[in-house]
């Protein structure tokens, strides 16, 4: 995410961004995903991909968060974040990060 901030779209974009990031992280902070069906039942325009891995739309669909989830242990994980054209670029069953 820092590359995000340091980018033009960052700039341009930065608050919203930000504060539909941060509205995302409070309400998985509260939820009590057991599997995908349940975070699909939350959020129905979520992707899952695979049985780890889900992708949210932030922001009205302007940026894409991937994260892995750990269900067991109820852990999300970081594995990237930009626009949505950024998105188009990367093979969202394999990143791990964006340096």
């Amino acid at each position: 995410m820092i590359g995000f901030v340091a980018s033009p779209e960052g700039k341009n974009g930065q608050r919203a961004g930000k504060a539909a990031l941060d509205s995302w992280f409070q309400e998985a902070k509260r939820a009590n995903w057991k599997n995908s069906s349940d975070v699909k039942a939350g959020y129905a325009s979520a992707s899952i991909v695979g049985a780890e891995r889900l992708v949210s739309n932030i922001k009205g669909n302007s940026y894409r968060l991937v994260v892995a989830v750990d269900y067991e242990r109820a852990i999300l994980f970081i594995k990237w974040f930009g626009t949505h054209k950024e998105y188009d670029k990367i093979d969202v069953r394999t990143i791990t990060h964006v340096p």
